[in-house]
């Protein structure tokens, strides 16, 4: 099987990850929410939460968690478009959280491991 690029392997775990959420009771409201702040790979909601999702594909784990390489400037781009998000949308009063998804490959298998409130606002 040829490498996949780093635009395909992000594509692959997006697909996976929105696939888990649904199956686990999530709507998704938004794929790929760019403005000028950043980006936001998944927007869910779960019962009251607004979900914001950062999804983290790496083919194994030879050079650590996925989660790991969303450190604090990625965190600080993520709120900064989030609170764009909400203001836009005025969702002011909806509670919200910031949700990792990690997926990777391990012997031909897709794992995924959601970490929910990854990181707070």
């Amino acid at each position: 099987m040829r490498n996949m690029s780093k635009y395909e392997a992000g594509l692959r775990g997006q697909m996976e990850a929105e696939a888990f959420l649904k199956n686990n009771g999530y709507t998704i409201l938004t794929r790929n929410y760019r403005v000028r702040t950043g980006e936001i790979d998944l927007i869910a909601s779960i019962d009251n939460y607004i979900v914001f999702v950062e999804v983290k594909f790496r083919m194994g784990l030879n050079f650590g968690s996925p989660s790991e390489s969303v450190g604090s400037a990625k965190q600080q781009k993520i709120t900064n478009t989030a609170l764009h998000y909400i203001a836009a949308k005025n969702l002011e009063s909806q509670d919200f959280r910031f949700d990792v998804i990690e997926v990777f490959q391990k012997n031909g298998s897709i794992f995924v491991n959601h970490i929910e409130n990854a990181f707070g606002a």
